[in-house]
């Protein structure tokens, strides 16, 4: 074949396919008004059925945008059903509605092909709206308040992303196998596409996942008191990637999700008690009566103070120049500023005890002491 006769005939193949798809059209339109000229009826009755149909389902839309109303901010399963219901389009409800009465109006061949192949597309696409807004609301139900001054969004808007992407591709998929096109090309496509993403982008995406688990799991919420590794603070932000810790001595300290979840975190905000620790030392001349009366006298300064519970008291050794004594107390309290404030009057109470029964306090002391020719000390 000459290229003159090659380029002919690649010219006329545009022009064959056009003809074939208005050919097609053609015999569609005859088949439509031969069977509207013998089952006007029918037709009318469906039509009429249909329309009834799609306004049951306007209802039940309006019904879901209600439900979506009257809440106080928060995200319930009743918001999350009918945020999904108010979802539904209007061409998922003319296709259902064609879809329910084609069979009772003997629709020709060629009109229930294309009303098959309508539905199929907007079942599709309609039940990924509804599994996006449901999966969607679940994530901002479980996220509770966090979602508020920006606490999580910055991770909300991505999720939102990945999730319609993943669905809209899984309706595609769907759409194309029941309208006989292969896609088993398409699908190793989609497999190995998503293999490469997530090896190039695998720190990004283990961060991210940390923030879902901060989400769904709450180990932790803005504000809140925490102990991570070395680190003491209150949490500032908690973002797509990282987190930021407000230390107690004034600097931030930014973590990343993962690492943040992979070590042994404290949360010192969801405390009922804290368990305070005091070391005493007396001296070692202090009277054995005084000795003995000592954890009484500990043990009634806490009880003097409001919110204050003893643990446990007693004689722990013999220090170098002490008589060492452990008390240990809780205070009924989360806020750490009214911690602090009870350790300080439990501290002045046993103060202000010693200092009435004249017990003195030891401190680091070298005492010497001179042999007499008996091998006595004399003082």
């Amino acid at each position: 074949m000459s290229a003159g006769n090659t380029l002919a005939a690649t010219a006329t193949r545009p022009t064959a396919a056009v003809q074939d798809f208005t050919g097609d059209l053609h015999r569609l339109t005859r088949e439509v008004t031969a069977w509207l000229a013998g089952n006007w009826l029918q037709a009318a009755i469906a039509l009429a059925i249909g329309a009834l149909i799609v306004l049951v389902l306007l209802g039940l839309r309006s019904l879901g945008a209600r439900l979506c109303r009257g809440q106080d901010g928060t995200v319930q399963w009743r918001t999350i059903v009918g945020r999904a219901i108010a979802r539904t389009r209007m061409w998922f409800m003319v296709a259902l509605a064609a879809r329910l009465v084609e069979g009772g109006a003997n629709t020709p061949a060629g009109i229930t092909s294309v009303i098959t192949a309508a539905f199929t597309i907007a079942a599709a696409l309609q039940a990924a709206l509804w599994a996006r807004e449901i999966i969607l609301g679940f994530v901002e139900h479980r996220a509770a308040g966090d979602l508020q001054k920006g606490a999580i969004g910055s991770a909300i808007g991505i999720i939102r992303l990945l999730v319609t992407f993943a669905l809209f591709a899984i309706a595609a998929v769907l759409i194309l196998d029941n309208l006989g096109v292969n896609v088993t090309g398409l699908i190793a496509g989609l497999g190995i596409g998503g293999i490469a993403i997530g090896l190039a982008a695998q720190g990004i995406f283990a961060d991210l996942f940390a923030a879902l688990a901060i989400i769904f799991d709450k180990p932790f919420r803005r504000g809140d008191a925490v102990g991570w590794d070395s680190t003491s603070g209150s949490v500032e932000r908690i973002g797509l990637k990282s987190t930021r810790i407000r230390s107690i001595t004034g600097e931030q300290i930014i973590v990343s999700n993962k690492n943040l979840l992979d070590k042994e975190l404290r949360n010192l905000a969801r405390l009922d008690r804290r368990r305070m620790t005091l070391s005493i030392g007396v001296i070692y001349q202090t009277p054995l009566d005084r000795c003995r009366a000592i954890p009484d006298m500990l043990r009634a300064a806490v009880e003097s103070v409001d919110k204050c519970v003893v643990v446990r008291t007693g004689m722990t050794g013999f220090g170098a120049s002490s008589l060492d004594y452990e008390l240990q107390f809780d205070v009924r309290s989360e806020v750490y500023d009214i911690v602090y404030a009870a350790r300080h009057l439990v501290c002045m109470a046993i103060l202000d005890t010693f200092a009435a029964e004249g017990i003195e306090f030891a401190y680091p002391t070298q005492v010497n002491f001179t042999g007499g020719p008996d091998g006595k000390a004399i003082f």
